[in-house]
């Protein structure tokens, strides 16, 4: 019986012979699409022409399909392509032998291909119950192979390839590992994850690395998997100045949050007859309520372990736990907080090594006068180690071992309102009430209550220009701001550092802590400037300033905020055509006299990544500066074609008239390899540390495990 004189017409049908299991379910039901389909004289089903045959979702393409109704088997031939159901298994063969189901049999000439990524061409595959997959006489490799490429960058030719797809795993029996042709290698044994294994229990990819301090080293990280929500990861590091080094990182993920160790433990001939070490662990939990736990550890064994082994850039280190919740009307926050200073010009015994903070704040619409109150509570509290109540032999002009805890309360409101011509009004007002206690300070009284009672009310009037090239927006603002002319006597601990930029323009206070409130009579006064263009173009702009009726002299040192009036502040932003963007803050006095600048531009287009920033910042004892701040810093990354990209990171100290710090990395990546180069160096040095070069080498092999990182931009074309 045959169906060819309906050629060309496509059968495409659900199989009631051959093809269907014995089950008989809709779903389990195989759809056969073909130029022809006949019977032949012993019942068999044969296909021929541009066949598909789909099960479940399973998709196989061959030129002709025999189907044995006695075995219940297929007779294929190709060429064939057969792709699992998640398509990141295909097969490809001249001519196979499968039962109905696919998931058994034999393909000829074959090959393997997972993931789009690693092929394993083989003389014979041998399927086995959809699990197991057989392969004999193979060679594996991700790269491209064609006429004017006909030997890969590498391969591993094998004996005998097995490949667990449940277990996602590839065993490799009497391995050859060869690079351009050249054998380098040889392992009787040899496992890796197939593509789609994201975490699996193996090696990593080696580093290899060479610096001033360490000599040349390698590193071999070995990844254990435990479970679906843990995994730990070891990596033993030798190098050639007798360095022995293990280091280690842990996470875990439970079901409202996760942790992450990491550490190293060292000996080494930097400090002999010592153990170096450090532990940074970090964790998040949501907990019930909407309250989030969060903690931070930071420890070292000496100040020069990070830089030496190039694990953190930290100089002070910083370990808390803290729990908050903020929601619509209610913020409360708690934490302690534990400093260490790895500076050799800072004392442990004689800065706050421990700080604690609890806040509450809720925000409310009061029902006679309107607006937005709130009411907020506060506890702070530092602690120094030594017992000293006076300043030592440092001199720094701070009591070594001043403690102080303070607890506050403040009430405060605000309202707006829209006033004729387009200006809209403010009134605002702010009570605190601060209690603090100090210890070990024979200057200061040891408790201390003040009332802080402060009022403003502000003007602004808005200027909006529309046209059909851009929109225009001009603000002129003007605040003014009662404070009483009094100060508690309290130590200034919290408020040492002060800031002036457009953020706290128009805030009652400038001081950054609790322990200080700005004083007298000011109106705070500012005019910003907003261009917004259909082409791209956007400018912004804020400049402003304080003008005070008295001096109080809260502010003696601080030269941009001292004086009866302040510097000018001024702030710009553009954002231009062809993706560049600019950022500038500076502070000058009436004769243009800097005390602060700083520019940052950013550049971002299909191969350019450019960003760079400069601070000069004048010298100032007070804020412990004793010369000028001038530092450059250029970050690139260029992509020189699809396989090559560089990167640099380079700071330049105008000051010391020398580079700070220089990185200069090389990238090379293609379907089956990525290398990765990197040359760096530290000049900086202190008593601890001293300047040092970095070279680091990288080299990972794509197909084996997944990595989204490692996959090129796109394949390199075949050509000749």
């Amino acid at each position: 019986m045959s169906f060819g004189g309906l050629k060309p017409v496509v059968w495409c049908f659900a199989l009631l012979i051959g093809l269907a299991p014995v089950s008989g379910k809709a779903q389990d039901l195989a759809a056969l699409i073909a130029d022809s389909v006949s019977i032949g004289p012993d019942q068999q089903l044969i296909a021929k022409g541009n066949i598909e045959v789909i099960f479940k979702d399973t998709r196989l393409t061959a030129q002709q399909i025999i189907f044995e109704p006695d075995d219940e088997t297929l007779t294929i031939t190709g060429p064939i392509t057969l792709i699992e159901a998640d398509g990141t298994t295909a097969f490809f063969a001249d001519s196979a032998e499968l039962s109905r189901d696919l998931r058994r049999g034999i393909l000829r000439s074959a090959r393997l291909v997972l993931d789009r990524q690693l092929q394993i061409a083989a003389v014979e595959i041998n399927r086995v119950d959809g699990r197991y997959t057989q392969l004999y006489k193979t060679v594996a490799s991700s790269c491209q192979v064609c006429a004017a490429r006909p030997v890969p960058l590498w391969q591993i030719r094998a004996e005998r390839i097995i490949h667990d797809e449940d277990a996602r795993q590839l065993y490799f029996y009497n391995a050859r590992f060869e690079v351009a042709g050249v054998p380098v290698l040889y392992l009787p044994r040899l496992r890796f994850p197939d593509p789609t294994l994201e975490r699996a229990t193996g090696f990593l990819t080696p580093t290899f690395r060479s610096t001033d301090a360490l000599g040349f080293g390698i590193k071999t990280p070995y990844f254990f998997r435990l479970g679906d929500h843990a995994d730990l990861t070891l990596t033993p590091y030798f190098s050639t100045n007798e360095t022995r080094t293990l280091e280690a990182r842990y996470r875990q993920s439970f079901r409202t949050g996760s942790i992450e160790v990491n550490m190293a433990v060292s000996r080494d001939d930097i400090q002999p007859d010592e153990t170096r070490s450090y532990l940074f662990a970090t964790g998040r939990f949501d907990l019930p309520r909407d309250y989030v736990l969060k903690f931070n550890l930071q420890t070292v064994s000496d100040s020069a372990y990070l830089l030496d082994y190039d694990y953190s850039g930290l100089d002070r280190l910083q370990s808390d736990l803290s729990l908050a919740r903020t929601g619509r009307d209610l913020n409360f926050s708690a934490g302690l907080t534990g400093y260490r200073s790895l500076r050799d010009s800072e004392s442990n015994e004689t800065t706050p090594t421990l700080v604690g903070d609890v806040f509450w704040e809720r925000r409310f619409r009061p029902a006679v006068i309107g607006g937005t109150g709130g009411l907020t509570f506060a506890a702070h509290s530092h602690y120094r180690r030594s017992g000293l109540d006076v300043d030592g032999p440092d001199a720094d002009s701070v009591v070594d071992g001043r403690d102080v805890t303070r607890l506050s309360a403040q009430l405060d409101w605000r309202r707006d309102w829209r006033l004729g011509h387009g200006i809209l009004g403010a009134a605002m007002t702010q009570f605190s009430l601060d209690n603090t206690f100090v210890g070990d300070d024979a200057a200061y009284p040891e408790n201390e209550f003040f009332v802080t009672t402060q009022g403003a009310v502000e003007l602004r009037w808005p200027f909006v220009k529309n046209t059909p090239v851009a929109a225009y927006v001009i603000e002129p603002v003007v605040q003014l701001v009662w404070s009483g002319d009094t100060a508690a006597t309290v130590p200034d601990d919290e408020s040492a550092l002060l800031e002036f930029d457009e953020g706290n323009l128009f805030s009652f206070s400038r001081f950054p802590g609790g322990d200080r409130y700005e004083q007298g009579m000011r109106a705070n006064i500012g005019l910003s400037f907003t261009r917004q263009a259909a082409t791209g173009l956007s400018v912004g702009a804020t400049v402003g300033r304080i003008l005070r009726v008295s001096d109080p002299g809260q502010f003696a040192g601080y030269e941009a905020l001292d004086g009866k009036n302040s510097h000018w502040m001024a702030a710009v932003q553009a954002q231009l055509p062809g993706r560049l963007s600019l950022m500038n803050r500076a502070l000058f006095d009436q004769e243009l006299n800097f005390e602060r600048n700083e520019l940052r531009f950013d550049w971002l287009n299909e191969t350019l990544e450019l960003g760079g920033s400069y601070i000069w910042i004048k010298s100032n004892v007070a804020e412990s500066r004793p010369s000028d701040v001038s530092e450059l810093r250029m970050q690139a990354a260029y992509r020189v074609s699809d396989s090559w990209q560089s990167t640099l990171d380079y700071r330049y100290d105008f000051q010391q008239s020398r580079a700070a710090s220089a990185l200069l990395g090389l990238q090379y990546r293609n379907e089956c390899i990525t290398v990765d180069l990197s040359l760096s160096r530290r000049f900086t040095s202190s008593t601890t540390v001293l300047p040092t070069t970095d070279f680091g080498l990288t080299v990972s092999l794509a197909g084996f495990g997944a990595s989204e990182v490692d996959r090129p931009r796109r394949r390199r074309a075949c050509s000749g």
